[in-house]
């Protein structure tokens, strides 16, 4: 570093508070008045009594979260083993000793990873004295950085440092009994999903939000790609999105002002209230270590980590865990007590601090003692917080739930101490597919009794912070309108729809009167040349083979817990005799879509295609949305292209385009809490299409977005289009509004208008021409009139008899399950225009298919049979 002590002067040299304003956030602290960052920023600069003032209101806060909590008096720790897996990192911090490089390794007798036999060793050791934490510790991708960790993957057998650490994890459970907690860096949305299930928690320290720290030459993060803070928070989020209980947390006095430090705490209380899922906050105080380009930097003072955990105190409220490490603290318990943890971390009597390594664990008997003086009990916990453990599903994995069972007390959720620890099975059951279970018969009787209730009795805590969803929604609730050049807008687009500007196309997504009229009459003119006047439709079934689902889908009216009364979960037998039942009445696809059910195996999904082809041999598998490919691969350990290569040898044969929503991740992570980001959706799609497995496109509209979204999601779709060639249509889909989560919390609108479901029909036939020639409007979302009025907008197919559809008549739809050939014709009678059947990729139907569904007419006997298991 150019300046060693730069850092230090923007945090030093400060000014000093006013009287008045300390006064003034003193009182707002102790009347527990909420603070904002000007007065958080005030409070970091108490001492003296101002602090002691602080600190009394904050240990206050803190008391009455754990009375709340049910452990009032009592301080926690995780008896645990710390695992530092490589040492091997990316980024270059420049207060960070835990980072080597590979020739230091390799002269100190080392791999440049952690072998699984010195892991097991380690934990076996802690094991035998009752430890119930595996801290696994490394640095962020090390095999982009260094060659010599890439040869060392490749030559064990993994793609990638999470492939390993997955592997690890699967091994500590199954043959030590403790519980793996992860802390590989930033990780992506998909990392989440490879890893969850193998740790029943996992962390990454914030550090800071400062951008400068990271931005600027000869700051402690500049040449760390994995310090960006817009990058740690996107992960704090993904983590929330993913269920994952997560730890974070701040690296105090490494050179960000007090201001900095407020609006770091924020920005952590806002994800914590937005996705409940941060367990703790770490405050932890700067030491200066030798050997690195901050060692001549003065630690950060006990004063300075008093006064932060107490404002942090403040801004988490009671219910919040903090943490500060004892080991870094010089003794000093009571004062950190006395500020407002409620926690002391991971201890180990078997490790070091390999983080600190110059910093030694307290003994616990020694902490028991502290922590007693200050009049606390010292209790264990595991390292998910008691608060997950009692929640269970869906912040615990089934995979995980025995593992953390045996070593929790089941009314508190704190550890057993006296626990025996040892490995139990981790794999997926050897019997595959669940059984049959719940409410099988729901795709007739939601037409004739509907649902049992229009939301979940957990709607106000699933969903994450409703109030912090509205806010960021607020944008979206009511449209915007712009004045534009329409007619020159419609001019271009009728000589030459490629041509069309971003700004041209978004003025005719907001036409309306006479303007709209022209922009369908020529998306209309464009339909008619393109694929000519037939109105195509399909005989097939939808097949919704479980609508068990923890995801968190706030648009989603048709996913259910296991224990709710709609829910239900079919077999493979009850699957291939629907499969069986719709090639009888003419079907020629069947499209087969399910919730994420926690205890369904990733190798769920070819069982599901395999009974359907072993069944009927000559049907058509549309199936697994890309939601449902990731939840396969990440479950199975397969990369997204094996798991699909797998599936299709199974005898997938296309995939819905479904789980798109819209392509944008600002509108994604208000409509949904858990779902795939827009960018794992594309790599889903674009390696389905290179592996010959075509799909079909979709975008919901009509709740929280703007026509903005719907130009850059049709014009994500036309890309893809053009790279691949693999879509067989677009499918515009209107939200259903009635039992929507999100519109029952007031932050979505109550569906797109007639305007809109014009305009976004007319102009996908525009700006996805040439490239996607076929459009399909909803009968189910918009009744047979609608439909017919998409018809003379651009639309020239009308999807398909469906035969049973639940997932919309659960969120509300008043326009039945299924159609018949006969009511598919009609809606075409209406529209002025002819109909025939096609197959999924838009071939001509087999004759024999064609006679068998004229006979039928489409649709299933009106009184089906009840299938058993």
């Amino acid at each position: 570093m150019s300046d060693p002590d730069a850092p230090t002067k923007a945090a030093t040299q400060a000014e000093r508070p006013t009287a008045n304003a300390m006064r003034r956030a003193l009182k707002r602290a102790r009347d527990g008045v909420a603070l904002d960052v000007t007065e958080a920023a005030v409070l970091l600069r108490a001492r003296g009594e101002d602090l002691a003032d602080l600190t009394a209101s904050a240990a206050r806060v803190r008391d009455a979260g754990l009375a709340a909590a049910g452990r009032p008096g009592v301080i926690t720790y995780s008896k645990s083993v710390f695992v530092p897996l490589t040492r091997l990192c990316r980024d270059k911090c420049h207060y960070c000793t835990f980072v080597t490089v590979p020739g230091k390794l390799r002269r100190a007798g080392h791999g440049m990873f952690m072998s699984q036999d010195e892991v097991l060793d380690i934990a076996r050791k802690g094991a035998a004295l009752g430890c119930k934490e595996a801290l696994i510790t490394l640095g962020d991708k090390p095999e982009d950085r260094w060659p010599e960790a890439r040869e060392w993957l490749d030559a064990h057998g993994y793609d990638d440092t999470i492939a390993y650490v997955r592997a690890i994890s699967i091994r500590i459970l199954e043959e030590t009994g403790l519980l793996p907690h992860l802390n590989p860096g930033v990780l992506t949305w998909t990392d989440f999903q490879r890893l969850k299930p193998v740790a029943p928690s996992m962390g990454m320290m914030l550090e800071t939000t400062a951008e400068r720290l990271w931005s600027e030459p000869g700051m402690p993060h500049h040449g760390s790609p994995d310090k960006e803070p817009a990058v740690r928070l996107r992960v704090l989020e993904d983590a929330g999105r993913s269920s994952v209980p997560f730890t974070s947390g701040l690296l105090i006095g490494i050179g960000e002002t007090c201001e900095e430090r407020a609006e770091s705490l924020f920005a952590l209380r806002r994800v914590a209230r937005s996705y409940h899922g941060v367990q703790e906050l770490i405050i932890q105080n700067f030491r200066a270590k030798p050997d690195t380009a901050m060692r001549a930097m003065p630690d950060a003072d006990l004063d300075d980590l008093v006064a932060t955990v107490a404002v942090a105190r403040h801004i988490m409220g009671p219910s919040g865990n903090l943490q500060a490490p004892p080991n870094l603290v010089d003794g000093e318990y009571a004062r950190l007590i006395g500020a407002g943890i409620d926690d002391w971390g991971g201890v180990s009597p078997v490790t070091i601090d390999h983080v600190n390594p110059e910093q030694p664990w307290p003994r616990l008997d020694e902490l028991a003692e502290h922590s007693g003086a200050a009049g606390f009990q010292l209790r264990e916990r595991l390292c998910v917080y008691p608060e997950f453990v009692t929640r269970g599903e869906p912040w615990l994995d089934p995979r995980l739930l025995p593992h953390v069972r045996a070593l929790a007390d089941p009314e508190t959720g704190l550890a057993l101490a006296d626990a025996p620890v040892v490995g139990r099975p981790w794999q997926e059951p050897d019997e595959g597919y669940v059984a049959a279970s719940g409410r099988t018969d729901l795709h007739r009787t939601i037409d004739t009794e509907g649902r049992t209730s229009d939301r979940r009795d957990d709607f106000d805590e699933v969903y994450g912070d409703w109030d912090a969803l509205r806010e960021q929604a607020a944008p979206g609730m009511v449209p915007s309108r712009i004045d534009a050049d329409v007619r020159g807008a419609l001019a271009v687009a009728a000589d030459d729809p490629t041509r069309l500007t971003d700004d041209q196309a978004l003025a005719l997504l907001h036409a309306d009167g006479p303007a709209l009229d022209a922009l369908c009459g020529v998306a209309d003119s464009i339909r008619r040349s393109v694929v000519g006047d037939d109105v195509t439709y399909i005989v097939t079934r939808n097949i919704n083979f479980t609508n068990v689902c923890y995801t968190g889908c706030r648009f989603c009216a048709f996913a259910q817990r296991r224990t709710d009364a709609d829910a239900y979960t079919l077999s493979l037998d009850q699957v291939a005799d629907r499969a069986a039942q719709a090639w009888d009445v003419g079907a020629v696809e069947v499209c087969m879509q399910g919730g994420i059910h926690p205890d369904l195996p990733g190798t769920a999904y070819f069982d599901i295609a395999r009974a359907v082809k072993e069944r009927v041999p000559g049907m058509h598998v549309h199936a697994f949305s890309p939601m449902e490919v990731v939840n396969g691969a990440t479950r199975t350990g397969l990369s997204i292209r094996e798991w699909l290569t797998a599936a299709k040898e199974a005898g997938l044969d296309s995939i819905p385009g479904t789980a798109a929503e819209i392509l944008d991740d600002e509108v994604r992570w208000i409509l949904t809490k858990g779902k795939l980001p827009a960018a794992t959706w594309i790599e889903v799609i674009k390696t389905a299409h290179e592996l010959g497995i075509r799909s079909s496109s979709t975008m919901m509209y009509g709740h929280v977005d703007q026509p903005r979204h719907w130009l850059g999601h049709l014009r994500t779709l036309a890309a893809i289009q053009q790279e691949t060639g693999g879509f067989t249509e677009f499918v515009t889909l209107p939200f259903i509004h009635t039992n929507a989560p999100v519109y029952l919390a007031g932050i979505a609108r109550p569906g797109p208008t007639t305007r809109d479901n014009r305009a976004v029909t007319a102009m996908a036939r525009i700006l996805l021409h040439p490239h996607i020639p076929n459009i399909q409007t909803s009968w189910v979302k918009l009744g047979s009139e609608g439909a017919a009025d998409m018809l003379r907008s651009g639309a020239n197919d009308l999807g398909g008899t469906l035969m049973e559809e639940t997932i919309s008549r659960m969120a509300g739809s008043s326009y039945g399950s299924y159609k018949s050939v006969k009511n598919l014709v009609a809606v075409a009678d209406a529209a002025g225009r002819p109909a025939r059947p096609r197959t999924t990729l838009y071939g001509t139907v087999p004759e024999e298919r064609v006679r068998a569904a004229t006979a039928s007419d489409g649709h299933l006997p009106e009184l089906l049979p009840v299938l058993e298991d």
